[in-house]
Parts: structure tokens; sequence; C-alpha cells
């Protein structure tokens, strides 16, 4: 049988959802650009992107409901069935594997009894695993509504969700102070963290990440003035051709750029160039 047409929401509820949808959509010339922030607007009113959610959506941007549930469903932030308060996402992406990220993954499922995007009994967590926190230089990295815990092991990850079911405070390594799923989501719809101090808060990017910045600036690697380069943008003329002081390259040996290329084109037995027609 086919499926019958998504409920709406209450009357309270959708004109609330209404008047947020309203100023949302205020901020794009094109108002189909409001989707996005629109699906984490429905996700703040019931954890997840429901069909009565992508109704909502399809009704405030002119959009059919096939339209607004392909973007739903190709972005993983958007939930597609109830979760739990806090999402917790532990990375098992190359690099956090390899430093105990699948360690961590799999302490957790049996830590907490269930599997990849379940939710517990009390409805206070939902784990997952996800490909890349976006934080290599502090692997393994678990996060708990978007909120980076850094640096994590079997031990600290079981006790970070023991503390988040038992309601205690739960600080992130870096970034805000951590909220709701919900509470969340209504942050990425584009409106105001009012929690005192939310915003101020920040984190930075550790040692590792900055190394490169580092060197792009034509610092040395640990201070030291040994092998320093130019920056890319304002080279010095006088710079040595080898990367130290009066160091030369050794004879014979071209810069990799200006090193010949065995191609067709620089065979001269065999010339490269247009296919000539049949007769000339």
């Amino acid at each position: 049988m086919p499926r019958l047409p998504a409920p709406d929401y209450p009357a309270d509820v959708k004109a609330r959802l209404a008047a947020d949808a309203e100023e949302v959509i205020a901020r794009y010339p094109d108002s189909r650009s409001a989707l996005l922030p629109l699906l984490h607007l429905v996700q703040a009113e019931e954890g997840h992107v429901s069909r009565t959610g992508i109704r909502f959506c399809a009704e405030q941007l002119g959009l059919t409901t096939a339209e607004v549930t392909a973007v739903s469903t190709f972005y993983s932030m958007y939930r597609r069935r109830a979760g739990g308060d806090y999402q917790v996402g532990v990375c098992t992406n190359t690099l956090c594997a390899v430093m105990g990220g699948d360690a961590i993954f799999e302490d957790l499922k049996e830590h907490l009894g269930v599997g990849n995007g379940e939710t517990t009994e009390d409805g206070a967590i939902t784990l997952e695993h996800i490909e890349c926190n976006a934080a290599c230089d502090f692997a393994p990295v678990v996060m708990v509504n978007w909120e980076f815990f850094d640096n994590q092991t079997p031990r600290s990850a079981r006790q970070l969700v023991d503390d988040l079911r038992a309601g205690r405070t739960v600080e992130p390594t870096r970034g805000a102070p951590l909220c709701s799923f919900k509470e969340t989501a209504r942050i990425l719809a584009g409106f105001p963290d009012g929690r005192p101090g939310a915003v101020a808060a920040t984190g930075g990017a550790g040692p590792a990440s900055l190394a490169g910045l580092r060197l792009a600036r034509g610092e040395a690697p640990g201070g030291t003035t040994d092998h320093v380069i130019a920056p890319r943008t304002a080279a010095p003329a006088e710079e040595p051709p080898g990367g130290r002081p009066g160091e030369q390259p050794p004879p014979g040996h071209p810069g990799s750029h200006d090193a010949p290329h065995e191609t067709s084109a620089s065979d001269e037995a065999f010339p490269a160039g247009p296919a000539a027609e049949e007769g000339e």
C-alpha cells in the first residue's frame, strides 16, 4: 500500500516554525538556498528530519517532498530517525583508526550495548562512526554533538559517555560548551547561541596542523635557524638554491622543475604533433 501523506505539525508548532523559517529564508536571494538551515530547524524540533519536517520545508520553499528528501538523505548531519540527546561520533578514518579510533569504537559498542547508528535504551546516546572529524593532529578524536573531544582512549571515551548518561557536566577539549542535539541543530540553523560565554569559546589548531603554516612563512622547524626557507610569495633574490646558507646544488642535478622529461614530445626520432590526414 502506498504511504499516506505526512501529517502536519500542530497549529501552534507550525506557526512558530513558520516564523523562524521566514527569518531564515530572508537571508538568501534565492529561497531554495535556505533548505539546509531549514532542515536543521525541523531537526531541532523533533531531533531528526521526519516526514512532517520534510513536508514543512517543501511547503516553505515551494519544492517537492522528493527534492527535500534527496537533500536530507545526502548529508550525514541530518538524522532520518529519532536519536539520543547526545550524538557520539568516533572517527574511524585512517589516522584516527591507526591511533586507536577503531578500538574506541568497538569498546563503546560493547560498553553501551548498541551498534553503529543505534541509541541507548535511556535515549541519551546515539553512537556512530564518522569518516573524518577534520582534527587529525588530535587523533583519535571523538565528537559529541559536533564538539571536539581530542586524544581519546577507550577508557576516557567510556568515562565520557558515562558522564553524559549520568547528567554530569562535560567540557569539550575546545570549542563551545556542550548542549543537547536539538539545541545544536537550532544553532546550525543560524540562530544565536544565547548561552553565556558560548560564542567567545573557541579552539585553535594543534601544533601538527600549524607546522605547514610555519614552513610556508619561512620559519624553521623547532625554532632553529637551520634550513630556513623564504615564503613562497616573497623569496629573496639572494636565497641559495640549496636551501642552506652557502649551499649550492650538486653538479648535474637540476631542480625537478628543470629536469628534462622523457616524453614523446622530446624524442627527436618520433616527434609529437598533430596527426596528418592521409595524403598530406
